[in-house]
């Protein structure tokens, strides 16, 4: 695979402690997510780099799967070829996203996802030469929020690792909406059994 970077990659590289330095030409306004790295909240639509954990237990793959996320500009930052390490690797580094293969030793895939996603770690990729649809309801109960199947073309590898993105910020963000209520409910029935005792 070649090592030249596209032009996109230089751009994804900036965080948000350099981006004032970066092109000074008009970005995309604040909010505006383009195909591909995310917007950093902080620089006015300026894209920072997306984390992304690998776990796939045939090297091959796995460099394959680096190289060509690297030049579309992700940051990985992890790699292991093991289940149970990858959930180490989640847990210690908080990426943005984890993509696992399903057959690994150590623990499988879908076995790591679903412990990824009852910690609210990350998002999850199942990337897999599984296709059967019981593994498929099994990677969804898992929690799992895109399901890739190999051999994989770049243009569907992309898009779905947005998705997957996408969809775990949608539910922070419910997250964060119901402990906010149940926050305030919980205020409110203080402050009403205070008014009681008054």
């Amino acid at each position: 695979m070649s090592s030249n970077r596209s032009p996109s990659s230089s751009v994804a590289r900036t965080n948000c402690s350099t981006a004032w330095s970066a092109d000074p030409e008009p970005q995309a306004p604040l909010g505006v997510v383009e195909w591909g790295p995310r917007a950093c909240p902080l620089s006015k639509g300026l894209p920072v780099t997306i984390r992304v954990v690998i776990a796939e237990d045939e090297a091959i793959i796995r460099l394959d799967l680096k190289e060509t996320l690297e030049e579309e500009g992700y940051d990985v930052v992890g790699e292991t070829g093991r289940g149970d390490k990858a959930v180490e690797l989640v847990r210690e580094l908080r990426p943005d996203l984890a993509i696992l293969d399903i057959k690994m030793p150590g623990m499988d895939g879908l076995a790591a996802a679903a412990l990824i996603n009852a910690e609210r770690l990350c998002g999850v990729l199942i990337l897999t030469a599984f296709s059967q649809r019981e593994i498929i309801e099994q990677a969804r109960d898992s929690g799992a929020l895109a399901y890739l199947v190999k051999p994989y073309q770049k243009s569907d590898l992309i898009p779905a690792i947005e998705v997957a993105i996408g969809r775990f910020r949608e539910l922070q963000s419910l997250s964060g909406e119901v402990d906010a209520l149940e926050e305030q409910l919980e205020s409110r029935k203080i402050i009403d059994r205070a008014k009681g005792i008054l």
